[in-house]
């Protein structure tokens, strides 16, 4: 941990060293089928940015988020409850940003891709017996899953409006959707009984092509410096 969180510096900090302008902000996730979840604090530095000219520039960043819990996609049973998490999770976009404005004020429009790592993955086994045993249509069910850390990818997009207290300083509101997924490779086993008369029975399984579905809206406030 204290590792990963030196190194997340390190970055920072090269970018900062020729960035235009950058931000520090507090940053929620609202996940598809998910939980809330909020960054590790104290904040996440995003708008490490690079104008090309007066109307457009790149920009990049990261959050350190604890993820309180995501669903996942393409396994053989469906839940509008979050089956991963809790987590923790690293996420950094690099995107291509159209901007418009005036001095005190300023808008930008923001599209590109996006990658993360998650690590200290667990599961929500209460949600995974449920949505199984309900597929299933099992009396009662049991499941012991594992799943890989693993790094994943997707696109990002949304808008971003600041207000400029100085030249220097402003203050920002975000908003922005993020469709992402990586493999969890889940495998285990379940036990339960399928019916009232039925014995006990234990299958093993393994899903694959099984993904965590990073998908949700990130709301940002914070503040923009320009060096």
């Amino acid at each position: 941990m204290k590792n990963i969180i030196l190194v997340s510096t390190f970055i920072f900090l090269s970018f900062q060293s020729m960035a235009q302008d950058f931000g520090l902000s507090f940053s929620y996730f609202f996940p598809k089928n998910g939980d809330f979840s909020v960054p590790v604090t104290p904040f996440s530095i995003r708008g490490l940015g690079v104008d090309f000219n007066s109307f457009s520039g790149i920009e990049t960043g990261a959050s350190f988020y604890r993820m309180s819990g995501m669903n996942m996609k393409d396994i053989p049973f469906e839940s509008e409850e979050a089956l991963v998490g809790p987590f923790y999770s690293i996420m950094m976009p690099l995107q291509l940003i159209l901007f418009a404005g005036s001095d005190r004020a300023e808008l930008r429009l923001k599209g590109g891709v996006f990658g993360f790592f998650h690590f200290d993955t667990k599961l929500n086994e209460g949600n995974i017996d449920r949505a199984l045993k309900d597929e299933l249509q099992w009396e009662v069910l049991n499941s012991d899953f594992d799943v890989d850390n693993s790094f994943g990818y997707g696109y990002i997009f949304g808008g971003e409006v600041i207000f400029y207290v100085t030249p220097k300083f402003g203050i920002n509101v975000e908003a922005q959707y993020l469709i992402g997924e990586s493999k969890l490779n889940m495998q285990g086993e379940y036990v339960g009984l399928p019916g009232e008369n039925d014995q006990l029975q234990t299958v093993e399984v393994s899903y694959p092509d099984s993904k965590l579905d990073y998908t949700g809206i990130e709301i940002s406030l914070g503040a923009i410096i320009t060096p």
